[in-house]
């Protein structure tokens, strides 16, 4: 798959290769980012299409300065019934999302509110800029967060504060979120893309099979107990004997050079 294959942007959506690092950009200005079935239908293909291609080690998400996303297009759904939104494949998008084998940077400035705060928690690390706001505020209009809020959230927050921004709609400013390890790093606005890509590619130069299989082995800390993690890491751990980057890796530290890992 060549450079060319990978920058297949759509109205709503831009996608680009750059290098290592594959950049998605959520672009529907006049509706704040909001996430409608079309988006991020074409954010799943493009996610796939970045897992498919072995160049692209890590993956960037973002939004504009003014919004990652305002949440999901309420015009949408505010009719459905019952039976339409269980039969809509639109909430397992987000599922989709967090399933993605290779390393996810979430570049948030502006709002990420309701399914955008939910999009960027689907992503394995945070960017923010020091005018990120996050919260959950489903309630007020009438439903609960449905694309992983109320379990990444708690997760992440914890009990208490995760109750108090979806029971009230209590939103959290870029420096209460770092303060609460829902994002890495608060950066100035002007700077929080680049940020993000900067992040990337320090992941993408690691060797590729051993950053997956500690996205893994992170991801399933938070659904096993210690025994049961411990021994899921080290078979992990003791498979990676069986790589070229691994040997590369030692290699190279023994002989003071940096390593030139190729993913195999």
């Amino acid at each position: 798959m060549d450079r060319s294959q990978l920058a297949s942007n759509t109205k709503e959506l831009l996608v680009e290769a750059e290098g290592p690092v594959g950049v998605i950009t959520l672009n529907r200005p006049a509706a704040l980012n909001a996430l409608n079935h079309s988006i991020m239908e074409a954010m799943v293909e493009a996610l796939e299409d970045f897992e498919r291609a072995p160049s692209i080690r890590s993956i960037v998400i973002a939004g504009s300065a003014k919004a990652f996303a305002a949440g999901a297009d309420i015009k949408e759904m505010e009719k459905a019934t019952v039976a339409e939104m269980s039969r809509d494949p639109h909430l397992s998008r987000w599922d989709r999302v967090g399933k993605c084998p290779k390393p996810l940077i979430a570049a948030v400035s502006g709002f990420a509110l309701g399914g955008g705060c939910e999009l960027a928690m689907a992503c394995d690390l945070i960017v923010a800029s020091e005018t990120a706001v996050f919260g959950q505020p489903e309630i007020m209009i009438g439903v609960i967060p449905g694309a992983g809020g109320t379990q990444r959230l708690t997760r992440i927050v914890g009990k208490t504060l995760a109750m108090e921004m979806i029971l009230a709609g209590r939103r959290l400013s870029a420096r209460g979120a770092l303060a609460h390890g829902l994002v890495n790093r608060v950066v100035p606005v002007e700077s929080f893309l680049d940020e993000a890509k900067k992040l990337a590619h320090e992941i993408a130069a690691q060797p590729p099979i051993a950053v997956r299989m500690a996205k893994e082995a992170v991801l399933k800390a938070l659904d096993m107990d210690l025994d049961t993690g411990l021994a899921f890491e080290r078979k992990l751990f003791y498979s990676l004997f069986d790589t070229e980057d691994q040997k590369e890796g030692m290699r190279a530290f023994m002989e003071k050079r940096a390593a030139r890992f190729i993913g195999k």
